[in-house]
């Protein structure tokens, strides 16, 4: 009985060891479901708390007037609406792995690392809305933003093809993989389309479109044709 107590306090981090000296190490690495789960959450929840640092708040020496606090919050405007566009970003992003992971009937060590390689798309995410909410009427700017986009969904992506050909998913995978390969596919057009009206048009006009799209995921309207993915 108290080796099955030890046991069970161990389940969390439980790996199932194979048999027979002829198996290898990464036949049973990175199988841990839950372990993929919680540092997602984790790297997810301190993304997000780190977008808010870059809403500076105004400088003392600056602000004297209740006027003047109002014209310093003005200016933070652009900052704001980035700000709120990566927030979206990775709350869309969250859900779709999420979603993902929660067919998982099991895992192995690359489909582990298809899902670090989504991670680190997820940190880059401050670093280029920085840069954007710095920069917002340089193209530049913009296309790094739209790349750091085009990352996460791709390697998303790839980890739900790789897990189909792997046999990783439950059964219910053949209904809403479909759903699942098309929203990302359509998304990625859908901002590939945005950012490029920068070539005729001003960077906020991007922007906003791009601000619109996540905004259509996050409210899901029943548009035709889309509200299915």
């Amino acid at each position: 009985m108290r080796l099955l107590g030890a046991g069970s306090l161990c389940h969390s981090y439980r790996v199932n060891l194979i048999r027979g000296s002829g198996r290898r190490y990464n036949e049973f690495a990175g199988t841990n479901l839950d372990r993929l789960a919680g540092i997602s959450d984790g790297i997810f929840s301190v993304g997000m708390t780190l977008l808010v640092l870059g809403l500076a708040v105004p400088a003392v020496t600056v602000v004297r007037t209740e006027a003047d606090l109002w014209h310093a919050l003005l200016g933070l405007g652009p900052n704001v609406l980035v700000y709120t566009l990566s927030f979206m970003t990775l709350g869309i992003f969250w859900v779709g792995q999420g979603t993902q992971l929660n067919l998982l009937e099991r895992s192995n060590r690359n489909y582990s690392w298809l899902q670090l390689m989504f991670l680190f798309a997820v940190t880059l995410v401050p670093f280029s809305t920085a840069v954007l909410a710095r920069f917002p009427t340089l193209r530049l700017a913009l296309v790094e933003y739209w790349l750091n986009i085009v990352l996460l969904g791709m390697s998303l992506f790839a980890g739900l093809q790789y897990g189909r050909r792997a046999g990783l998913f439950k059964p219910a995978i053949a209904e809403t993989a479909p759903l699942m390969r098309g929203r990302i596919l359509i998304a990625q057009s859908l901002y590939a389309i945005a950012t490029a009206t920068c070539i005729v048009f001003p960077t906020w006009v991007s922007i906003t479109l791009i601000f619109l799209i996540q905004l259509n995921y996050v409210v899901a309207p029943r548009i035709p044709v889309l509200h299915r993915f």
